[in-house]
């Protein structure tokens, strides 16, 4: 059976020029051949993908008119959002649980999931930036990614929303700006965790390329249920329009 990595929604013609939305961990799916060890409970938490992200990333490509590209697969089997030689790139320890079938993967099957699964995903990421710059618009990267209310043993997250960056402030800037202005929204600024990863997609195709990025990070338990998902979508797809408008002038200042 043929396992395609990747999903991709192809945008409008009327949609926002530029923009392209990533979705690193969209699904908990594993491809055929490959054995987890873990049950339907342990592949339905955050552990085995973010939850909610492709739903709210669909709903702004489709808001916005933008590109989308977005992993098939679970980030237990490899992580997308990891380098190729990052130790955690295949993860046998993740929140307090044992992932069994990855106990004993050897560095040959390491590098056959990359080649079939993690470079696949980004090589259409990377086509997809470069459509973008040969139709002479100026690219922009925007990724949508989820997190746990709380991580095991740790306090409560009080946050709704978290930017992730690391020394590009272009586009983050002015997005910071616009949710910073709503009143019910509780923002972490590299909260809760740092956006300061070198070879992580962002870096890859954002730092390494000098191409404006931003990672957005909501709660997971306010994106459960498709109608939630599309309610952020809505809420999140002016301030993105805003926020890409603001880089790009001062990209071209």
């Amino acid at each position: 059976m043929t396992f395609n990595p990747v999903e991709r929604f192809p945008g409008r013609a009327d949609g926002l020029a530029g923009l392209l939305l990533v979705c690193d961990h969209a699904s908990n799916a594993v491809p055929p051949g490959i054995e987890l060890g873990l049950g339907a409970q342990d592949m339905g938490r955050h552990i085995a993908w973010d939850v909610g992200a492709r739903g709210v990333t669909l709903a702004l490509a489709e808001a916005l008119g933008a590109p989308a590209v977005l992993s098939t697969f679970s980030r237990l089997v490899i992580d997308p959002n990891r380098g190729a030689d990052d130790p955690t790139l295949v993860m046998k320890l993740y929140d307090g649980s044992i992932i069994p079938g990855n106990r004993h993967v050897d560095a040959a099957e390491v590098e056959r999931r990359r080649a079939v699964l993690h470079q696949p995903y980004h090589d259409t990421i990377r086509r997809e930036l470069n459509r973008i710059v040969a139709e002479g618009e100026a690219p922009m990267l925007v990724s949508i990614h989820s997190f746990t209310p709380q991580f095991k043993g740790r306090p409560q997250r009080p946050w709704h929303v978290g930017l992730l960056w690391d020394r590009d402030e272009r586009l983050i800037a002015p997005l910071r700006e616009e949710l910073a202005r709503e009143a019910d929204i509780c923002l972490g600024d590299n909260e809760p965790y740092t956006g300061a990863l070198q070879g992580d997609c962002m870096w890859q195709h954002g730092t390494s390329r000098n191409i404006p990025h931003a990672l957005i990070e909501i709660r997971n338990d306010l994106i459960e249920d498709a109608a939630r998902q599309k309610a952020w979508a809505a809420r999140l797809a002016p301030m993105i329009l805003r926020a890409v408008a603001a880089a790009r002038t001062q990209t071209l200042s």
